[in-house]
């Protein structure tokens, strides 16, 4: 018994020297991290208000301070001081879409503009459904045809279910088939308090943002077949949500849930339907939105330290309507937020 215990107080005795010098070494290494994080944060306030901005390889994008311009809705592209970034100099297509037709809403600009020019290039012909700027859906046009496709300009309110389905027949009677919806029109108004949010401002908002994709999606599914492709224009606001875009935020997370349900409701017909959710993009929908002097600093939170160009968003609208890249894809929502965690 007596050797046993005194087993037991060597065995303590050793292991208590251990802890202690492991304590020693706890207490070395918190020494150098501190020294090393005080020196790195010395740097950091060095360089505060120097914020580096993440650009492509091969050239510049526009980057904050953003102009400090005010546009009257629904905003258009030809008014913009910056002009967005839409042709994808550096994009090759392959004809990935090569004789498919697609329908593109709030085609007229941004991203939908940038979506309709990629869509040609790899192939397909494009019908674009915009408001009332005609001169922004012209110079969409022209940049369609320019890539050797046809384009089909349809003016009306996607809020109105009577003219989806006119614009819907109208597309596949003019192209004989239609293989790609993609909704992406919207209306957004930003208000500090729900109290100040109208019901007239409401009706606009969810008509246009989640009725127009309900309606546009009925009126394609009559004409949709095996290896059809739909895809819906989210926003990061769906996912976190936004205080000054209550309602806006509300339909885009119910564009997310939307995209999941009618998903799982399509899959056997082999129709597939999936989302783009960006963070902030450059195009007119924001600077319509904004006051003058908060436009300046539009995308300067995001890790890349600028807005998206509609350029550097479209490329997965074609990825989600290739079935060549994204045949196993559906029912998701992909997030593209220039760096900030998911």
């Amino acid at each position: 018994m007596a050797g046993d215990k005194g087993t037991r107080a060597g065995w303590l005795k050793s292991h208590a020297e251990q802890a202690k010098a492991r304590g020693e070494e706890f207490r070395a290494i918190q020494r150098e991290a501190e020294a090393l994080r005080r020196k790195r944060m010395e740097a950091q306030k060095k360089q505060q208000g120097q914020q580096k901005v993440v650009q492509p390889p091969d050239r510049n994008l526009p980057e904050p301070p953003m102009p400090e311009q005010h546009l009257a809705k629904p905003g258009l592209e030809k008014d913009l001081e910056v002009r967005p970034e839409y042709k994808a100099p550096t994009y090759r297509g392959s004809g990935k879409l090569e004789g498919l037709a697609a329908l593109v809403t709030g085609g007229d600009s941004g991203i939908g503009r940038a979506v309709a020019v990629l869509y040609a290039r790899e192939g397909a012909d494009v019908a674009i459904v915009y408001l009332d700027e005609d001169e922004d859906a012209e110079e969409t046009r022209r940049a369609v045809e320019a890539e050797g496709r046809r384009c089909l300009l349809i003016p009306g309110d996607v809020g109105d279910s009577s003219f989806c389905d006119a614009a819907v027949e109208h597309v596949v009677s003019e192209f004989g088939r239609l293989d790609i919806l993609v909704n992406n029109a919207a209306f957004q108004e930003s208000e500090l308090s729900i109290e100040d949010i109208t019901d007239r401002q409401l009706e606009a908002t969810f008509r246009t943002n989640i009725f127009g994709y309900f309606f546009m999606a009925r009126a394609a599914l009559r004409h949709l077949k095996n290896g059809a492709a739909i895809i819906n224009t989210g926003s990061i606001t769906g996912n976190q949500g936004q205080k000054d875009l209550l309602d806006y935020s509300s339909t885009k997370g119910a564009i997310h849930a939307f995209t999941k349900s009618l998903s799982q409701q399509i899959i056997d017909r082999g129709i597939r339907v999936n989302a783009v959710a960006p963070g902030p993009v450059w195009t007119p929908l924001n600077p319509a939105d904004s006051e003058a002097e908060e436009v300046k600093n539009f995308g300067k939170s995001t890790p890349v330290g600028r807005p998206a160009q509609p350029e550097e968003i479209a490329p997965a609208y074609v990825f989600l309507a290739a079935a060549s890249d994204s045949s196993y894809i559906t029912g998701d929502v992909l997030p593209i937020y220039g760096g900030t965690p998911t």
